[in-house]
């Protein structure tokens, strides 16, 4: 970073964080955090979006900020939040740029986790105090995503002379600062992904199965399941592992692949997929007994589970290791 850069973040580091804020793409999360700014004493001036749902969100939760163009945005506003979807972020901070949009000595922020500091370049070759601040956190466009913002932690990626600033700016929407190194950014964002995007198709497909299975209130039934799961998950790790897999029932493993090729078989992939997984993490930490994964991983291969010959008799037809 050049020394007029740097002269400038320390700048705007010191002076009275009372800030206007602006608003580039009115998805589920900029409105839900310039409203947390708005909370800690910022002032929310523009808002840019296209589609009707962005319009109503911006309305809902930014009411009285003018919707205007991006442009416009960033002519308002010292604070601007870049939150538009990844793939769309290096073209947008591009087009920002070659516009002459950019002001020197403004924070632009964008809220991507996949992206560091490094894809902002554009606008800090204009002048721009250039921060990474990604909140962990699932969002659903509504004022709800403000109150789930407390406690919230943040992958943050900056130059080390605006860390103060960007440590700032999460602990007054009430977050957490976690630093990311800028190169692992992307492990980052696939952790997280992992973790939360796959946790929701999991839990649909269970309440879609628990249905077909006859239960009038899925959500009620897996609730206290997957919350006991879940905290003994994140208190112990891999040794919170339980059920057929990690026990080393072959049979009940085969009977489940059975019953789901006939009822969910597009199910089935993922099923096995996240077998496997468990089978070598209960395997590495002495869980699942050797002499039991033997039948368990033959019930689970590619070759026989997922072309119908062994393992995916019901619990009436063949057992597990033997072919129909």
């Amino acid at each position: 970073m050049n020394a007029s850069v740097s002269k400038e973040s320390l700048d705007a580091r010191d002076r009275p964080a009372r800030l206007t804020v602006g608003v580039v793409g009115a998805g589920r999360v900029g409105p839900a955090l310039a409203a947390s700014l708005r909370l800690a004493g910022h002032r929310p001036v523009a808002v840019s979006g296209v589609s009707d749902a962005s319009v109503r969100r911006a309305a809902a939760l930014l009411p009285d900020v003018p919707l205007v163009t991006p442009g416009e945005v960033l002519a308002r506003a010292e604070l601007v939040l870049l939150t538009v979807p990844d793939d769309a972020l290096p073209g947008l901070v591009e087009g920002l740029a070659e516009t002459g949009a950019v002001r020197p000595g403004q924070l632009l922020v964008h809220t991507s986790g996949r992206y560091g500091t490094r894809v902002l370049d554009p606008a800090l070759r204009a002048g721009a105090l250039p921060l990474a601040l990604h909140p962990a956190m699932t969002f659903t466009g509504s004022s709800v995503d403000v109150q789930r913002l407390e406690g919230c932690s943040f992958g943050v990626t900056a130059p080390e002379e605006l860390r103060l600033a960007a440590e700032a700016l999460v602990i007054e929407m009430g977050g957490e600062p976690e630093w990311i190194a800028e190169e692992s950014r992307p492990l980052y964002h696939a952790a997280l992904a992992l973790g939360a995007n796959h946790l929701v198709t999991l839990v649909a497909q269970s309440m879609e199965l628990l249905r077909k299975a006859g239960v009038g209130a899925p959500d009620r039934m897996l609730g206290p399941l997957l919350g006991a799961a879940l905290d003994n998950a994140l208190r112990s790790g891999d040794a919170a592992l339980t059920g057929p897999v990690a026990r080393g029932d072959a049979g009940t493993v085969s009977a489940h692949i059975h019953e789901l090729r006939a009822h969910a078989p597009q199910t089935v992939a993922g099923y096995l997929a996240m077998a496997r997984a468990t089978a070598d993490r209960a395997l590495d930490h002495g869980l699942l007994k050797p002499e039991l994964a033997e039948d368990l991983l033959g019930v689970l291969s590619d070759s026989n589970a997922v072309n119908g010959t062994n393992g995916t008799h019901g619990p009436d037809e063949s057992g597990p290791g033997e072919k129909r």
